[in-house]
């Protein structure tokens, strides 16, 4: 590492920061903060909800995946298209119609307050532990930076670093000033990845593909594995997938309150189909990487890289392979798509953290004043929260994209459980839903805390969501039956059994 690549590290964080002030303009309001006057063009939502969704995680990890085992992680990608077609189709007209702030406003019209409450918590907590892990995937390739200077820094710090920029811009900028950064940082980190593939094939003496074909390393399909504890299987791999990104694009505030600044539904559904198209070509680019490396490194362990985990192989060749400004490009890269998360994180939790429990329990009324500095305070708030919860994970023995996924999984299933219950079984009351979320997120913490190996990590949504609709059926047919269904049936609390 030299200079030069520190240079261009820094003069991104002060990019990023100033960028995001630039074009932020002013916020009059709750509505101008949390959801940018839905006036933002569907393009760039589109490029945010992709930035967002790919956190450091893909930029790292996901060539982890590939020089450890195959390219069978893509098989994911069909699911997500299936999942944002459903969300499209099923969940957006319902947030659009209702005029809503968070996903969750509707579970407190269909349910009544505590479920939204409810949700609103367990995506807080969720969110927490989830973006810890991006936030620890971010600080990985920074270490490999200062250790290479001689300059050993913990974690935390480096962690608390990252955080500050990132808060800085969010706190004066709101959503808007997300939007405009996420899509500048989705470019840098493209735009990097496709320097590194560049570069480590030029320094290949052999076809790495056919290399990495005859190890059956580019095998795409898997219809041979166990589609119960092997998570990229593809009726696995599918269906999680599917699961996955109907509750990750419909269910989880981070990605709906993005959706939402669109002007019409129309435009939201553009940018979330369009999304997955992205996200193809990013698993595509990122797994190309891995098998480019894993020839470039000719074929060795982590072990025998002297490594301590998978997750520094591609940061490790940044340090040591590219060219002075380029590493540092790369290293900007990594830490634009762990911001772009992490500022979505801050806004989607303050917008929750406002609407779905300050404004739904509170009974002070607010000026436009008062509100927009109190979600300023909120999004300060959670940003100091997020360093705490960066510094939780130190390490782990499996690449960290499926330590994110298997945390987001603990709720996202009861979440889109919830989301279906309401829309399917019009008997449901809130103390049914509340039931079935209940019992599917202890259930998948004790799958994931105790037993990581009994089932994979893609099944998560998958049985979240059986377990919140079959609980939450069987405990409704103790209601008498309900009218029609015509889209939200119970309101505020009443009959809720709370």
């Amino acid at each position: 590492m030299q200079p030069l690549d520190l240079i261009v590290i820094i003069a991104y964080l002060v990019g990023s920061a100033w960028l995001g002030l630039k074009l932020s303009g002013k916020q009059a309001n709750i509505k101008d903060y949390f959801l940018g006057g839905r006036e933002l063009p569907w393009w760039a939502v589109c490029l945010s909800v992709v930035a967002t969704e790919t956190s450091a995680l893909t930029v790292i990890s996901v060539p982890a995946v590939a020089y450890l085992g195959n390219i069978t992680f893509i098989q994911v990608a069909i699911g997500y298209l299936i999942g944002r077609i459903i969300v499209a189709v099923v969940l957006l007209p319902r947030y659009f119609r209702g005029e809503m702030t968070t996903a969750y406003e509707y579970l407190g019209q269909r349910f009544g307050r505590g479920m939204q409450s409810t949700a609103s918590v367990a995506f807080i907590l969720t969110r927490l532990l989830a973006d810890g892990v991006r936030l620890f995937a971010a600080a990985i390739p920074v270490k490999v930076i200062l250790d290479s200077y001689g300059l050993h820094l913990g974690f935390f710090p480096i962690i608390a670093i990252l955080s500050v920029v990132t808060i800085a811009y969010t706190f004066f900028g709101g959503i808007k000033a997300v939007v405009w950064v996420d899509v500048l940082q989705m470019a840098l980190y493209i735009v990097g990845g496709i320097v590194a593939l560049i570069f480590v094939t030029t320094k290949l003496d052999v076809n790495f593909w056919t290399e990495a074909a005859d190890a059956g390393k580019t095998q795409i399909f898997d219809f041979a594995s166990s589609p119960i504890s092997a998570p990229y299987a593809f009726i696995t791999a599918v269906i999680g997938g599917a699961l996955l990104s109907t509750a990750s694009h419909g269910a989880d505030q981070i990605i709906v309150q993005r959706l939402l600044t669109t002007r019409t539904l129309r435009d939201a559904q553009k940018a979330v189909i369009g999304s997955v198209i992205v996200v193809f070509f990013q698993f595509a680019l990122f797994l190309t990487v891995g098998l480019a490396l894993w020839s470039y490194y000719e074929r060795r362990t982590i072990e025998e890289l002297g490594l301590t985990h998978s997750d520094q192989i591609f940061p490790t060749f940044i340090v040591e392979g590219l060219p002075s400004g380029l590493s540092g490009l790369l290293l900007a890269g990594i830490l634009a798509s762990a911001m772009s998360t992490l500022s979505s994180s801050l806004s989607a939790l303050a917008s929750s953290t406002m609407s779905d429990l300050f404004e739904r329990h509170s009974t002070r009324k607010l000026t436009d004043h008062q509100g927009l500095r109190l979600s300023r305070v909120f999004t300060l708030g959670w940003g100091l929260v997020f360093i705490g919860a960066g510094a939780l994970f130190t390490g782990t023995d499996n690449p960290v994209v499926e330590l994110g996924l298997s945390v987001a999984g603990l709720t996202y299933g009861g979440l889109l459980g919830a989301f279906f219950l309401g829309l399917w079984v019009p008997r449901a009351r809130q103390a049914d839903a509340v039931l079935g979320f209940t019992v599917a997120v202890a259930l998948m913490t004790y799958l994931f805390l105790f037993q990581p190996e009994l089932v994979g990590f893609t099944w998560y949504t998958a049985i979240g969501v059986i377990v919140t609709l079959g609980l939450g059926f069987l405990s409704s047919r103790r209601h008498p039956a309900a009218p029609a269904e015509t889209g939200v049936v119970q309101t505020a609390d009443a009959g809720s059994g709370l």
